[in-house]
Parts: C-alpha cells; sequence; structure tokens
C-alpha cells in the first residue's frame, strides 16, 4: 500500500488542541503518514487568503500529496465538504466556500467528489456539527493519503463548474499602464503581492533601477501614489525606501526596506484593492 504525504492548513491557530487533534486523527488512520502543514495561520474566516496559499504551495508538493484546508466559517451550515483532483493529481479536501478559487483559475482542476459523510466521517464522532476538520476533513484525508479509499471512494461526483468561487480577474495593460490586484501580504514582511506577472510588467519596458508610479486604491478611494525603483531585491533601495520588484511566484511585489508597507500605508487585500502602475512619475500625494 502506497502511502502519500498529507499537509495540513487552518485558521485554527496553535493555542489550542485543534490542530494536535486532526494530527491524531490522522495518525490513528495510519501511523506512517508524513504530514506537514501549510499554515495554521490563516486571519480567522478568511477563505480568500486561505485559497491563495493553497496557490503559493500546492504546485510545489509531489504529485498525490492530500491537503486539508480548514478555513470554515460556515461550518455546520449547508454547505458542501468536497475532495479535488489538480491537474498535477494532488488532492485538496475542503469546504467549498471559495478556498479552491486560486488552484481552479492558475492550477486547474479536473474532478470534484462530495465527501460521503456515511463512510468517511471519524466512528464515534457523535453529532458534533463544530469540528469538520477533525471529524470530516483529517479522516478523510488520511484515509486517501494512506490508501485505505481512493478518490473514487470519496463519495459522489459533482461537476467542477460548480464549485464556490470568488470573482479573480487577471491584471491587464492599456495605453501604458497596468491594472491589477493586491491579492496577498508577505504577511511577516508586510510588502504587497499582486496580481501582476512579471511578462505583464515587462511590456512596459521599465530597467533595473528605473522608476514607476504605483497608484493604490481601496474601491474608489486613493491610498497611496509615489514613484519607486524597479529592483532585483531589497538591496536595491535605500532603507525605508519604497521598491518594485518580482517575488517567489513570479508576479510584481511591492515593499519597503525594512518596513512594512501594508501597516505604513494601511494597505488590505482582496479585489476592491486595487493597484495600478505605469512609467509616468507624479507628484507625490498627501495623505
Amino acid at each position: 500500500m502506497m502511502v502519500n504525504l498529507l499537509v495540513f492548513q487552518s485558521d485554527f491557530g496553535i493555542s489550542d488542541g485543534a490542530v494536535s487533534a486532526m494530527y491524531g486523527v490522522a495518525l490513528s488512520v495510519n501511523k506512517e503518514l508524513k504530514i506537514s502543514d501549510i499554515t495554521h495561520d490563516i486571519p480567522p474566516f478568511n477563505v480568500w487568503e486561505g485559497s491563495y496559499r493553497l496557490l503559493q504551495t500546492v504546485p510545489y508538493w509531489p504529485n498525490g500529496t492530500v491537503f486539508v484546508s480548514v478555513v470554515d466559517p460556515g461550518v455546520g451550515c449547508d454547505r458542501r465538504s468536497i475532495v479535488v483532483k489538480t491537474t498535477d493529481e494532488q488532492y485538496i479536501v475542503t469546504p467549498d466556500n471559495g478556498t479552491l478559487t486560486h488552484l481552479k483559475k492558475k492550477v486547474g482542476i479536473t474532478a470534484v467528489r462530495m465527501i460521503d459523510e456515511t463512510v468517511n466521517r471519524l466512528p464515534r464522532s457523535g453529532e458534533s456539527y463544530t469540528f469538520h476538520g477533525r471529524d470530516v476533513y483529517a479522516y478523510t484525508g488520511a484515509r486517501l493519503a494512506a490508501g485505505i479509499i481512493d478518490f473514487e471512494e470519496v463519495g459522489p461526483e459533482i461537476p467542477v463548474d460548480s464549485l464556490v468561487g470568488f470573482p479573480l480577474a487577471d491584471a491587464c495593460l492599456s495605453d501604458n499602464r497596468i491594472t491589477g490586484i493586491i491579492e496577498i501580504l508577505d504577511i511577516r514582511f508586510g510588502n504587497l503581492w499582486t496580481n501582476i506577472p512579471r511578462t505583464i510588467f515587462n511590456q512596459l519596458k521599465v530597467e533595473i533601477g528605473e522608476r514607476v508610479t504605483v497608484e493604490i486604491e481601496n474601491g474608489n478611494q486613493q491610498v497611496y501614489a509615489y514613484s519607486m525603483t524597479y529592483g532585483r531585491s531589497f538591496a536595491d533601495s535605500s532603507l525605508g525606501e519604497a521598491l518594485i520588484y518580482v517575488n517567489s511566484l513570479d508576479n510584481m511585489g511591492i515593499a519597503l526596506n525594512q518596513a512594512s508597507f501594508a501597516k505604513t500605508y494601511k494597505i488590505g487585500t482582496g479585489s476592491r484593492w486595487r493597484i495600478n502602475i505605469h512609467k509616468e512619475r507624479i507628484v507625490k500625494a498627501e495623505f
């Protein structure tokens, strides 16, 4: 029996026993499982960030890896519990609440099955409907990773197109101006990660060391407008200076050298947070 890798993600934190309970369930299924974590520090209820962290991580794991992602503000309601298979034959066990938005668009999902809880639910888990991460997702993920069940035995197949998702517009270039969104933060350092690919940015024909204008809007309100240097790394800017660079996902990032851009300018993430980049320099706006 082939045993695959099992990787957990949640918004549970590690200040109580929730994550440990999920580990315990998985190891009770098969003590040979190799378990790792993406993160358990997703902000509570932030399904968007859970979706992005899967995109950030899943493509770098081997085929056959099983991921369990639990960011589930609708636990106990009628949202579906599912397992999906990606184009690289990895599996994600998760509630169907938008968590798969980025993977579906950027990586590809080939099949979806709804978890049959009459078979794939932790025995003796009673009538609890508030900890599906332990009772349904960790248990099902462990059984799948351990080879006790295969994908077809998860439950009935449902259409890929029926998955719940968020609006996820692509970055675009028009009239020498790129428009995108702030998709996520590089949390520990406060850098902004955009959805603007390096390939689109390169169409502005900006050389390393040249400056571009960056404008950031939250809805209809402009919150930042200034020029900054395009650099290879943070060493290409002075202490506290803004920099635009290519991040580890080959998209454009915005940073302050040894400071948090997000905290300094109170920047958030998601579809409402738009960013515009162009070559013309403007006078610094006062806020």
